[in-house]
């Protein structure tokens, strides 16, 4: 390589190291001229500052490598510091887990050995338990749950009966103390009640061969007319009438039976307890065939023809049923006759407006015994015995308790009007007391017990005959307590109601 060329290369290493600085050194004596004596002088100054440059060059990378490797171990330095410091926390926390994890270990085997001592003193306990229970019962005679049974039904036995000896005690004083409060108000004030006049309609006459036969009617201290009374459930007046004896009952079927049953009796001549269930019993057969002979006689005077038997002896029973003192067959039959003589005027056919008005207050037949407005009950039973359905919205319609729909259900409310608006056709003295009495006898109907209620003297006493096997002698008088309470609180009434619970315990055997 000539002198040239190592110049060259002198700069250039120059330039590489001293950065851009030597480009204009490097770009200046690139390519001398040959032969040129200050060309010369210029590469030989060109050579030492390049020379000068690369010494310079060589200072300042080897201290900038110097200061650089200085700076890195001082940096590894740290970051070996930080990796022992991070191992040995590495190391504390890893001889802790194992700790941690051989204490969990010892304690998770003396739990597993608590748990099995704790099963095997459970079952051994159990055990004991089910053996002394075991010799307890056989020792007894008698299992663990029919003991606590019987132990909880002997004392509420127990408590009901010490209830009731309390009750009565309280009763009896404040009887004593309400006896000397009365003589004392009524020495100072006297007051009449006016009630209202029901004989007519209410009371039957039956006539006597001879006024000797009104003792025979009451027996031996009472107990005939006693007998009568409670199997009829009407009230015996026997007074100073000659020659008659009265039958008073709100309920004009109960009343008729009473009478039919009295005059067998008198006609048979024989009067003890014995005759008097024998003789009711065939009058009240005699009552149910009138009842299906009345409804029979119904449906021949309307012309209406097939009806389900059970809806005719419905029917029938209507004739001894009475709303505002208006026989209630007799106002079917005039409103069936209207409804029949309406549809006929407007030209519509009259056979199923007959129908239903002549079954519109079919519902009074039962009222009494089901709760609800008779229209809707009368609708229900039609519709169970499968009557037309027009014919079934004209009866629950006929009183707005559902809007009328139909022409028909518009002619029975009509004709249902017209029949009992007419002058003299209804009375609301009767009805209203009809209820009264009815609505005694169905509040002592709703006790446990009870087998029948009959309300007497004109709503005055109330008779309740229960079952002998389910109520006893004390029970029966904390009965009697409890529907005089039930009267006080739902019903309105004047004077005061006397409250009698009647029971009756019979034994029966044949001889063979």
């Amino acid at each position: 390589m000539d002198s040239t060329a190592t110049i060259a290369v002198a700069v250039a290493l120059a330039v590489v190291i001293a950065g851009g600085g030597g480009f204009l050194i490097a770009t200046r004596f690139a390519r001398p001229a040959k032969g040129d004596p200050d060309s010369q002088d210029a590469v030989s100054e060109a050579r030492l500052e390049a020379q000068r440059i690369l010494t310079r060059a060589e200072e300042e990378g080897r201290a900038r490598a110097e200061s650089y490797r200085e700076r890195e171990e001082a940096a590894l330095e740290h970051r070996k510091v930080e990796i022992d410091t991070v191992e040995s926390r590495l190391t504390q926390r890893e001889e802790t887990l194992e700790q941690r994890a051989a204490n969990l270990a010892s304690r998770e085997q003396l739990l597993l050995e608590r748990e099995r001592e704790v099963t095997s003193v459970r079952h051994e306990t159990e055990m004991m338990r089910e053996q002394a229970r075991g010799d307890l019962e056989r020792i007894a005679g008698i299992d663990a749950k029919a003991a606590k049974e019987q132990l909880l039904s002997e004392v509420e036995d127990d408590a009901r009966r010490d209830a009731m000896l309390l009750v009565r005690d309280l009763e009896v004083r404040a009887r004593e103390e309400a006896d000397k409060r009365a003589r004392r108000i009524l020495a100072t004030s006297i007051q009449r009640l006016a009630s209202e006049v029901v004989t007519e309609t209410t009371v039957s006459v039956v006539a006597l061969p001879s006024d000797d036969m009104k003792g025979r009617i009451i027996g031996r201290e009472g107990r005939n007319i006693r007998a009568l009374e409670a199997v009829t459930g009407v009230n015996l007046i026997v007074d100073d009438t000659p020659e008659a004896v009265s039958v008073a009952s709100f309920d004009p079927v109960r009343r008729e039976v009473a009478r039919l049953t009295l005059e067998r009796l008198i006609a048979d001549g024989r009067i003890h307890p014995a005759s008097i269930e024998e003789s009711f019993e065939k009058a009240q057969a005699e009552v149910e065939q009138s009842v299906r002979d009345a409804g029979e006689w119904a449906l021949l005077e309307v012309g209406v023809s097939r009806m389900n038997p059970e809806l005719v002896t419905l029917l029938g029973r209507l004739k001894y049923r009475t709303s505002y003192g208006q026989n209630v067959l007799n106002h079917s039959v005039e409103a069936a006759h209207l409804a029949a003589m309406l549809s006929s005027e407007l030209e519509i056919d009259p056979a199923q407006v007959r129908r239903a008005a002549l079954l519109h207050d079919i519902g009074k037949a039962v009222t009494h015994e089901v709760e609800g407005s008779h229209a809707l009950i009368g609708a229900e039973i039609a519709r169970r015995f499968g009557e037309d359905p027009a014919v079934v919205h004209g009866i629950e319609a006929h009183h707005n308790e559902v809007e009328p729909r139909t022409v028909l259900a518009i002619l029975v409310q009509a004709a249902d009007a017209v029949s009992a608006a007419r002058p003299g056709a209804r009375r609301e003295a009767l009805e209203s007391y009809v209820r009264r009495l009815e609505k005694l006898e169905n509040v002592a109907m709703e006790f446990d017990g009870v087998e029948r209620v009959f309300a007497m003297q004109a709503g005055r006493e109330v008779r309740v005959i229960v079952d002998p096997g389910v109520i006893d002698d004390l029970a029966a008088a904390d009965l009697s307590r409890r529907i005089a309470r039930k009267l006080e609180d739902d019903l309105q009434y004047p004077g005061q109601i006397q409250v009698t619970v009647i029971r009756e315990f019979r034994s029966t055997d044949y001889a063979r």
